[in-house]
Protein backbone atom coordinates (compact mmCIF):
# COMPACT_ATOMS: atom_id res chain seq x y z
CA UNK A 1 0.00 0.00 0.00
CA UNK A 2 1.44 3.27 -0.75
CA UNK A 3 1.52 6.00 1.42
CA UNK A 4 -0.85 8.11 0.14
CA UNK A 5 -3.39 5.26 -0.27
CA UNK A 6 -2.44 4.44 4.09
CA UNK A 7 -3.04 8.05 4.63
CA UNK A 8 -6.12 8.35 2.75
CA UNK A 9 -7.59 4.93 4.35
CA UNK A 10 -6.80 6.47 7.59
CA UNK A 11 -8.56 9.61 7.33
CA UNK A 12 -11.16 8.16 5.21
CA UNK A 13 -14.11 7.88 7.88
CA UNK A 14 -13.88 11.68 8.60
CA UNK A 15 -13.75 13.14 4.75
CA UNK A 16 -16.36 10.36 3.46
CA UNK A 17 -19.13 12.02 5.47
CA UNK A 18 -18.58 14.83 3.74
CA UNK A 19 -18.75 13.22 -0.20
CA UNK A 20 -22.16 11.91 0.75
CA UNK A 21 -25.52 12.95 -0.47
CA UNK A 22 -27.50 14.01 2.08
CA UNK A 23 -30.63 11.64 2.35
CA UNK A 24 -32.60 13.56 5.01
CA UNK A 25 -33.12 17.11 6.58
CA UNK A 26 -31.24 16.04 9.35
CA UNK A 27 -27.66 15.01 7.18
CA UNK A 28 -28.46 18.37 4.80
CA UNK A 29 -28.25 20.52 7.96
CA UNK A 30 -25.22 19.04 8.78
CA UNK A 31 -23.58 18.72 5.96
CA UNK A 32 -24.45 22.62 5.06
CA UNK A 33 -22.92 23.82 8.63
CA UNK A 34 -19.57 21.50 7.39
CA UNK A 35 -19.62 23.17 4.41
CA UNK A 36 -19.81 26.78 5.72
CA UNK A 37 -16.93 26.24 7.81
CA UNK A 38 -14.33 25.25 4.83
CA UNK A 39 -15.48 28.29 3.02
CA UNK A 40 -14.57 30.27 5.82
CA UNK A 41 -11.01 28.53 5.86
CA UNK A 42 -11.43 28.61 2.03
CA UNK A 43 -12.90 32.38 0.98
CA UNK A 44 -11.77 33.04 -2.40
CA UNK A 45 -8.79 31.15 -2.89
CA UNK A 46 -9.44 28.58 -5.60
CA UNK A 47 -5.88 27.11 -5.11
CA UNK A 48 -6.84 26.63 -1.63
CA UNK A 49 -6.25 22.48 -0.70
CA UNK A 50 -9.70 22.36 0.36
CA UNK A 51 -11.18 24.44 -2.67
CA UNK A 52 -12.56 21.09 -4.89
CA UNK A 53 -13.92 19.74 -1.70
CA UNK A 54 -15.93 22.79 -0.96
CA UNK A 55 -17.57 22.56 -4.54
CA UNK A 56 -18.03 18.74 -4.38
CA UNK A 57 -20.18 19.62 -1.30
CA UNK A 58 -21.56 22.40 -2.77
CA UNK A 59 -22.78 20.12 -5.72
CA UNK A 60 -24.42 17.56 -3.01
CA UNK A 61 -26.22 20.09 -1.24
CA UNK A 62 -27.47 21.11 -4.80
CA UNK A 63 -28.61 18.13 -5.88
CA UNK A 64 -30.44 17.84 -3.12
CA UNK A 65 -32.08 20.77 -2.82
CA UNK A 66 -33.02 20.34 -6.71
CA UNK A 67 -34.51 16.69 -5.54
CA UNK A 68 -36.06 17.74 -2.70
CA UNK A 69 -36.83 21.49 -2.40
CA UNK A 70 -37.98 22.33 -6.32
CA UNK A 71 -38.72 25.76 -6.73
CA UNK A 72 -42.07 26.95 -7.16
CA UNK A 73 -43.24 28.22 -10.68
CA UNK A 74 -43.98 31.64 -10.49
CA UNK A 75 -45.69 34.07 -12.75
CA UNK A 76 -44.56 37.84 -13.73
CA UNK A 77 -47.78 38.89 -12.16
CA UNK A 78 -46.37 36.86 -8.50
CA UNK A 79 -42.83 38.65 -9.47
CA UNK A 80 -44.35 41.97 -9.99
CA UNK A 81 -47.08 41.42 -6.98
CA UNK A 82 -43.94 40.28 -4.76
CA UNK A 83 -41.85 43.56 -5.86
CA UNK A 84 -44.92 45.81 -4.84
CA UNK A 85 -45.16 44.62 -1.66
CA UNK A 86 -41.31 44.67 -0.68
CA UNK A 87 -41.27 48.40 -1.83
CA UNK A 88 -44.93 49.39 -0.58
CA UNK A 89 -46.04 50.15 -4.40
CA UNK A 90 -49.66 50.27 -5.19
CA UNK A 91 -50.84 49.73 -8.25
CA UNK A 92 -50.52 53.65 -9.20
CA UNK A 93 -47.58 53.15 -8.67
CA UNK A 94 -46.50 51.82 -11.81
CA UNK A 95 -46.89 54.17 -15.15
CA UNK A 96 -44.67 52.04 -16.93
CA UNK A 97 -47.10 49.17 -16.88
CA UNK A 98 -49.89 51.46 -17.38
CA UNK A 99 -53.02 52.64 -15.73
CA UNK A 100 -54.09 51.32 -12.29
CA UNK A 101 -56.82 48.96 -14.50
CA UNK A 102 -53.73 47.09 -16.55
CA UNK A 103 -52.19 46.72 -13.39
CA UNK A 104 -55.12 45.54 -11.59
CA UNK A 105 -55.47 42.63 -14.78
CA UNK A 106 -52.25 41.37 -14.26
CA UNK A 107 -52.34 40.94 -11.18
CA UNK A 108 -55.56 38.88 -11.65
CA UNK A 109 -54.52 37.11 -14.01
CA UNK A 110 -56.48 38.53 -16.70
CA UNK A 111 -53.63 39.78 -18.61
CA UNK A 112 -49.77 39.01 -19.14
CA UNK A 113 -46.58 41.41 -18.58
CA UNK A 114 -45.43 42.46 -22.51
CA UNK A 115 -41.94 42.66 -23.63
CA UNK A 116 -42.41 46.67 -23.24
CA UNK A 117 -43.57 46.56 -19.55
CA UNK A 118 -41.12 43.79 -18.81
CA UNK A 119 -38.38 46.02 -19.95
CA UNK A 120 -39.55 49.07 -18.09
CA UNK A 121 -39.90 47.23 -14.92
CA UNK A 122 -36.44 45.47 -15.38
CA UNK A 123 -34.92 49.68 -15.68
CA UNK A 124 -37.00 50.52 -13.04
CA UNK A 125 -36.56 47.89 -10.62
CA UNK A 126 -32.70 46.42 -11.62
CA UNK A 127 -33.95 42.95 -12.42
CA UNK A 128 -34.00 41.07 -15.13
CA UNK A 129 -37.08 41.87 -17.52
CA UNK A 130 -37.50 38.03 -18.03
CA UNK A 131 -38.53 37.19 -14.69
CA UNK A 132 -41.79 39.25 -15.69
CA UNK A 133 -42.59 37.40 -18.59
CA UNK A 134 -44.30 34.29 -18.22
CA UNK A 135 -43.03 31.67 -20.84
Amino acid sequence: MSALVKLVSEHWAHVAPLLAMPTNEAEYDRLVGQLDEILAEVGDDEDHPLALLASRMGDLIEAYDEENRPMPEVTGADVLRYVMEERGLGQSDLPEVGAQSVVSEILNGKRQINVRQARALSERFSIPAAVFLSL
